[in-house]
Parts: structure tokens; C-alpha cells; sequence
């Protein structure tokens, strides 16, 4: 199983980073939620950017392309082996420095590659 740390994590059911955490518990895969909303989701604390967790397989974004500057060096001190850039996430700047540092940039949707067996 790949363990999945999720930046951007939200309490809040209506959010598209609430449904991954759950369906990635669902496929057993073991979360990580990183954000800045209190709370859980799915069984697991929603923690602040810091802690480096380095058993990490895959970033999946939830946050915008303004608000990743921030979490540059996190993302890069984790060394993920991808990091997934959901709809609206999208950035060539942060796609370009995950490239030079050979963590592949993945352009998808977390909840389609899981229930199309892709993840």
C-alpha cells in the first residue's frame, strides 16, 4: 500500500481532500493529513506542516498554486515519490522543481486513479 500524506486536509465532508482521505482508508491505504483546519478525517489527526514523515509514497495537493510556495520545502524534505496535483492544483513552476529533484509530478485526480485501479 502506498502511504499518502494530504496537504490541504479538511474537516469539512463537502471538500475533495475530505473524500480522498476516506477513500484512500477505504483502498488501506495509511494518510497523513497535513493542513490548517483543526480536526480529522478519516480516523487520522489533521496535522500542521512540519514534522517530515519519510516513508511517505505520495503527496496528493488539495491547496491552490498561491498557497504551495509554503510547502516547498516540506514537500521536497518528505521525498515522496510522486506528488499528485489534483484538479486546480496545477502548477509547472513547483512541476519543474519536483523534476530536478526526481520526484515525479503526476497531473490527476486521486479519487479517479483509485477507482480506476491506477493509484
Amino acid at each position: 500500500m502506498k502511504k499518502t500524506l494530504i496537504i490541504g486536509a479538511s474537516p469539512d465532508p463537502s471538500r475533495y481532500a475530505y473524500k480522498a482521505a476516506h477513500m484512500l482508508k477505504r483502498f488501506n491505504h495509511d494518510i497523513v493529513n497535513v493542513g490548517i483546519k483543526k480536526g480529522e478525517v478519516a480516523g487520522v489527526e489533521i496535522e500542521k506542516p512540519g514534522e517530515i514523515h519519510q516513508d511517505i509514497d505520495t503527496i496528493t495537493l488539495y491547496i491552490g498554486p498561491a498557497l504551495q510556495p509554503q510547502y516547498h520545502d516540506y514537500i521536497l524534505s518528505t521525498k515522496p515519490k510522486r506528488v499528485i496535483f489534483n484538479p486546480g492544483t496545477e502548477n509547472y513552476e513547483l512541476e519543474k522543481l519536483l523534476d530536478l529533484h526526481g520526484i515525479e509530478p503526476v497531473e490527476a485526480c486521486t479519487l479517479v486513479l483509485l477507482s480506476t485501479g491506477q493509484y
